[in-house]
Formats: structure tokens, C-alpha cells, sequence
């Protein structure tokens, strides 16, 4: 493939959050590439990942790993350079920060009086959105889902009523257990699993969770996966209204009082709202 030439130029100092291809190597942009080229320090996720992409584009740079556990110490270094040079970060795949370490880097090359400006490009959460057709006026995107289960639904239930599309990252071994969490909270609502996107094998699947879940229980998934969640309808409304009395009922009394007193309130089944209070009281 004959690349595009690349602007030539020595950038300004500071700092530039750069989004490289997620899959597809075609998607990476002509400001990123000038940046990569013209930068005297990319600081990277993984040093073996980012140097197989400049190798690709026949780019030759200094190298600094910056990881969560990098230190103050290196971020500082970091820093220091960009006072004078141009300095670059990049994410194994994607745009920086999202889901990605950066952050503190970031935070404190701002703090420190350095120009920080982001080259935008490719962002998986977002080709995701673009293409599950889901509703993609309001969204919230909330990184990976807990690996353990209670803390998956305790942050599931954080998020029941947010009156958006909800997106996370998921890896492939966990989807099934994810998407069986979801159908127990909410089992009308549509579900897209976004997964290997730009890549040769790019799909999105759309569906219950239940349906999803059993889809990939027989089809085990690769890949790294976008799960996207529709948002709440009016017929969830009392049940999660439900949650939220019960709690404050278990504060007082016992899962059969509380169970009592919401049924009560609400007119939902005793026996349901019971069965509900225990597990919420085993929590």
C-alpha cells in the first residue's frame, strides 16, 4: 500500500493526546502520523504495541512506557520534556484516556503551565454507538463492568436510571456472565454487542441480553468487545422504585416487614417483594 505523504514540520512543544487505529491500520490520520514523526518522546501504553505500528509506518521514535503504574517520578520527566519538545501519547489502540491510562499525565501537564491539545481519531465506544443503532442523543460510557458479580450488578444498579444509552468495554471470556447480569435486571431491553470493529471479522450483534447470551454461550466470542445497553422504558419504573423502597424499608425492619410495607405502597406481589429483600439484604 503506497502511504500519504505526511506534513513536515517540527510541532510545537507540549503535549499531544494521540488516537491511533483501533484494527485497521488505514484508519490512522495524517495529523497523527505527522505528529508520531515529529515528536521527540511517544509516551505509550506498551512499548512492544506501539513500536510494531510506527515499524509499519516506517516511523522511528524515542519510547517511553507510561502504564497505570508508572511513577510520579517518570510523569515528571515526561513533563519536563514537553516544556521544551513535543511529546506524544499514545493507547495500545484508540484514543488515550478512554479506559486508558493518561489521565494523571494530563492533569498534571495542564497543572504545570504545558499546552495539551488531542489529536482526534479512532474511539471503539464510539464506532460502537454509530453503528449498534441504538439511541445515541444521550450516552454514557462507563469503562470495563467489575469482574465479580455482585460488584457487576451493584454498578449495573448504579446506572438503571440513567435515561441514556449505556456503553462499556467487556473482554470476550466475561460477555456471557455480563450479559446474563443484564437480563436479570432488565429483560426487554436491547442490547448490541459491538466486537472486533474495523477488523476483518467486525460484527454487531443486537438482541435481549438473554438472547445475546445464549448466542455466544454456543458461538464463544474473540476479540475485544463494545457492550451497549438501550435505555430505560416507563414499565421499569416501579421496579427499580421497588429496589429503592425496600432499602430504606431493610434499614428499619426485616425482609418480611419490608417486604409488607412496599407491597403495600406499591400493590406488587408480597411473595416477589420478599424474595427481592433477601437477596437485596444478602448483599
Amino acid at each position: 500500500m503506497e502511504l500519504p505523504s505526511i506534513p513536515v514540520g517540527t510541532p510545537e512543544p507540549g503535549l499531544y493526546i494521540v488516537a491511533t487505529p483501533i484494527g485497521n491500520l488505514g484508519d490512522i490520520t495524517l495529523r497523527a502520523l505527522a505528529m508520531l514523526q515529529g515528536a521527540a518522546l511517544i509516551a505509550c501504553e506498551d512499548t512492544r504495541v506501539t513500536g510494531k505500528l510506527l515499524n509499519h509506518f516506517g516511523i522511528k521514535a524515542r519510547l517511553q512506557r507510561l502504564d497505570d503504574h508508572a511513577s510520579p517520578q517518570t510523569r515528571t520527566r515526561i513533563i519536563d520534556e514537553a516544556r521544551h519538545s513535543a511529546v506524544v501519547l499514545v493507547s495500545d489502540a484508540g484514543t488515550p484516556l478512554i479506559s486508558d491510562p493518561g489521565y494523571r499525565l494530563v492533569r498534571e501537564a495542564r497543572a504545570a503551565g504545558v499546552m495539551v491539545t488531542s489529536i482526534p481519531g479512532a474511539c471503539a465506544a464510539i464506532s460502537a454507538l454509530a453503528m449498534a443503532g441504538l439511541p445515541s442523543d444521550r450516552f454514557l460510557f462507563a469503562g470495563f463492568l467489575p469482574v465479580k458479580d455482585k460488584a457487576r450488578r451493584e454498578t449495573l444498579e448504579g446506572l438503571a436510571q440513567v435515561a441514556a444509552t449505556l456503553v462499556f468495554y467487556e473482554t470476550a471470556p466475561r460477555l456471557e456472565r455480563s450479559l446474563r447480569a443484564i437480563a436479570e435486571l432488565w429483560p426487554t431491553r436491547e442490547v448490541a454487542v459491538a466486537r472486533e470493529l474495523t477488523k476483518l471479522h467486525e460484527e454487531c450483534r443486537s438482541g435481549t441480553a438473554a438472547s445475546l447470551a445464549d448466542h455466544y454461550a454456543a458461538h464463544p466470542p474473540k476479540g475485544e468487545i463494545v457492550l451497549l445497553i438501550g435505555p430505560p422504558d416507563e414499565s421499569e419504573a416501579p421496579a427499580l422504585d421497588a429496589d429503592a423502597m425496600l432499602r430504606a424499608a431493610l434499614a428499619e425492619a426485616g425482609p418480611g416487614k419490608a417486604a409488607g410495607i412496599v407491597a403495600k405502597a406499591t400493590g406488587i406481589d408480597r411473595a416477589a417483594l420478599y424474595t427481592r429483600a433477601l437477596e437485596l439484604r444478602g448483599e
